[in-house]
C-alpha cells in the first residue's frame, strides 16, 4: 500500500492482504485512487462498477403536539418505539420496499430552537422564550427511515478539475432519488400524519424530503458483492473478484440498504471475512 503523510511524503507498506473499510464513500474513492498497471480505471474496478449503485437512507418526519405534557425531551435520542408494519413490499401502494418508523422525542434545545414552529415562524427570533418553554414537553415525533434502491446510474467517481492540497482528485457526486424514493417518501409522510392526528395530536407538522441524497445517512454500496464479476466488486466473501487479498466490509459492500441502522450488519461481515481470511492464510492459499 502506498500512502501520503500530512507533509506529503510518500511511504510504502507491505502486506500479505488487507482489509478496507472507509464506507459508501471513502472505500470507493480510494480504490478510484489506486489506478495501476493492470487496474488502469482503478483498483478492483475492470467491471466499472465500483463507485455505482450507492444508497442512503432517505428519510421523512412527523412532529405532532398533545395537550398533556409528554417530557419527551428527556433521555438521549436512541430509546424510541420502533414499527416495522410497512417494511415490506406492498405493490397497492405503488411503489416497491418499505421503510422503518422510529417514534420518539423531539431533538434537543439547539434542534429545537432552529426548527420552525408549527405555525411556521422560526424557532428564533421573537417568540424564542415562549417556544422553548411550550414545545419539548408535549411533542412527539415519527422518524422515518425508508429505503434506497441500488440504482446503477447513482455513483461517485473521481473529480479532477478539484483537488485537494496534495493534488489528489477530490469526489464528484451523481446522485438522486427517482420516483420509486419519492412515493415511499411521501407515502410514509402522509400515513404518520394521519396516525398522530387519529390520536389525538394537534399541530402536525409532515416533512418528507426526498431530493437531497447529501442530506440523508448510512451510506452504502460502491462496491457491492455478487456472484458475477462483471456486475460486482466483491465475491460472497467480501474479497475482491480482481485483488484475491483486499477484502471491503464495510457499507461499501453493501447490494441493497435495507431500512435498519446498518453499523451491526458492517461489524457481522467484518468478522465473517476476517475469519475466513485467517483460514485462507492458514491453508496456504494466499
Amino acid at each position: 500500500m502506498e500512502y501520503g503523510d500530512r507533509q506529503g511524503r510518500e511511504h510504502v507498506a507491505r502486506a500479505g492482504g488487507g482489509g478496507l473499510a472507509a464506507n459508501g464513500v471513502g472505500t470507493p474513492r480510494l480504490l478510484l485512487l489506486s489506478a495501476r498497471p493492470g487496474h488502469p480505471h482503478g483498483l478492483a474496478n475492470r467491471s466499472d462498477q465500483v463507485g455505482r449503485r450507492l444508497m442512503v437512507h432517505p428519510f421523512a418526519t412527523v412532529d405532532g403536539v398533545f395537550d398533556a405534557p409528554l417530557h419527551s425531551w428527556v433521555g438521549h435520542a436512541g430509546p424510541k418505539i420502533v414499527s416495522y408494519e410497512f417494511y415490506e413490499t406492498d405493490r397497492r401502494r405503488g411503489f416497491v420496499r418499505g421503510a422503518k418508523w422510529s417514534l420518539g422525542g423531539i431533538a434537543g434545545p439547539v434542534g429545537i430552537a432552529l426548527t420552525r414552529r408549527p405555525d411556521g415562524t422560526p424557532g428564533w427570533g421573537a417568540g424564542h422564550h415562549a417556544g422553548m418553554r411550550e414545545r419539548p414537553r408535549p411533542t412527539m415525533s415519527w422518524s422515518i427511515f425508508t429505503e434506497d434502491l441500488p440504482e446503477a446510474h447513482n455513483r461517485v467517481t473521481l473529480d479532477e478539475r478539484l483537488v485537494d492540497r496534495h493534488g489528489v482528485p477530490q469526489l464528484c457526486f451523481d446522485v438522486r432519488f427517482r420516483e420509486n424514493e419519492a412515493k415511499l417518501n411521501a407515502d410514509s409522510a402522509a400515513q404518520a400524519e394521519a396516525m398522530l392526528k387519529a390520536a389525538g395530536m394537534q399541530n402536525v407538522v409532515a416533512l418528507a424530503r426526498p431530493s437531497v441524497p447529501g442530506d440523508a445517512i448510512h451510506e452504502m454500496g460502491g462496491a457491492c458483492m455478487g456472484r458475477d464479476p462483471k456486475t460486482s466488486v466483491l465475491d460472497a466473501w467480501n474479497r475482491a473478484h480482481e485483488v484475491p487479498n483486499l477484502y471491503v466490509t464495510d457499507g461499501a459492500s453493501m447490494s441493497s440498504c435495507g431500512v435498519v441502522n446498518p453499523s451491526l450488519t458492517f461489524m457481522a461481515l467484518t468478522a465473517r471475512a476476517a475469519d475466513h481470511a485467517a483460514t485462507r492464510w492458514r491453508d496456504g492459499q494466499v
